[in-house]
């Protein structure tokens, strides 16, 4: 089977670093209407952890979430969800995230001990993440779709998500309030620094992009997905027609070295079509339900093919991806197993991606 790399290099060095969150990063000097803004949205959110009814005006819905290795021991987390952008009526709407660690068991007091309520409600809340955008309003698109990104160590997280029309400096006598979605979303944040062989989120791309010069910290903000010197475009669909192609990135992290501190990692890229009653066959990767189609040919990251400058140890990140035209894959639906093999560790781990394919 035909495939091509994407355009990027085996071996980058590729660092994300904790993004900063809501208050750190806001200019000194920002102006009063935003301020309020972010006081009344910050208020809504924890009257709606304590139990308030959650606005849903702006028809605000999760699409996607990918994870990523971050420095200081932590993870890096792009994120993308979808407003109606019909039903605001001004040019921005505000966009505000928040990252709670789900809350552990309280500790019994000791014998002999009350609990201090009255002192406990006092604490001031210790977020793992917030942050808030102003978002201008994209012109004929329905979805609208707002990526942002959180940096956080491993564990279980709630993610508290408003959009919200801005309030109006003056609102005419009687008008409606401001349009208002909320939405929470749990997640399991895996930990890419315990040294086991791991990988980041397989991301289906649509594109992906040579950066010309690094970005701003604002620009890195609105687009969580540049990462280095390149930037993805993630698909948020995975049904292609025939015309289209697959195209797939992924990061590995912590395989074994050599003597001369390079690793040696074979990866599989086989499919699978589904295909009623059919039985796996020995020797082939396919589950029950499933009937082997083809692959492409293994990709092999070791010191023969990584460039002679590749250290793990300087940053530097080993990854894997194809763009396989789908011309010659019949309608259908299909199972991507991606296998990956670190020959000196004796380990292998297998990621997925489900897609289906048709003629239009």
């Amino acid at each position: 089977m035909k495939y091509r790399r994407p355009a990027f290099a085996v071996a980058v060095a590729l660092v994300l670093s904790a993004t900063v969150g809501l208050f750190a990063q806001k200019d000194k000097k920002q102006d009063e209407a935003q301020k309020k803004e972010i006081q009344s949205i910050v208020r809504l959110v924890d009257e709606i952890a304590a139990g308030q009814p959650a606005p849903s005006d702006l028809s605000l819905a999760w699409v996607r979430d990918d994870m990523l290795k971050a420095q200081g021991n932590k993870q890096y987390v792009p994120f993308t969800v979808s407003i109606d952008p019909s039903k605001i009526s001004g040019g921005t709407v505000a966009f505000y995230w928040r990252v709670v660690a789900k809350a552990a068991p309280e500790a019994a007091p000791a014998p002999g001990q009350k609990k201090d309520d009255k002192r406990d409600s006092k604490k001031k809340p210790d977020y793992a993440y917030e942050d808030i955008s102003f978002v201008p309003v994209a012109a004929g698109q329905n979805p609208m779709r707002i990526s942002r990104s959180f940096t956080v160590g491993a564990g279980s997280y709630d993610v508290f998500v408003i959009a919200k029309e801005p309030t109006p400096e003056k609102a005419p006598k009687n008008a409606p309030p401001p349009k208002t979605s909320f939405l929470k979303q749990t997640m399991v944040i895996p930990d890419f620094w315990n040294g086991d062989l791991t990988t980041s989120s397989v991301i289906v791309a649509s594109r992906i992009d040579p950066l010309p010069a690094p970005l701003t910290p604002q620009q890195q903000s609105d687009r969580p997905y540049a990462l280095g010197a390149m930037e993805i475009l993630p698909a948020f669909e995975t049904k292609f027609t025939k015309k289209s192609e697959l195209s797939t990135f992924m990061l590995i992290y912590n395989p074994k070295v050599d003597s001369a501190n390079k690793p040696d990692v074979l990866v599989e890229y086989n499919f699978c079509v589904a295909a009623a009653g059919n039985e796996p066959k020995a020797g082939e990767p396919c589950k029950a339900g499933e009937r082997f189609f083809n692959k492409t040919n293994p990709q092999n990251l070791n010191a023969q093919t990584l460039p002679p400058q590749f250290d793990l140890a300087a940053g530097h990140q080993l990854q894997t991806g194809q763009a396989v035209p789908l011309a010659s894959f019949p309608e259908g639906t299909y199972r991507l197993e991606i296998k990956v093999t670190d020959k000196i560790a004796s380990k292998t781990l297998v990621r997925e991606v489900n897609f289906s394919v048709s003629g239009s």
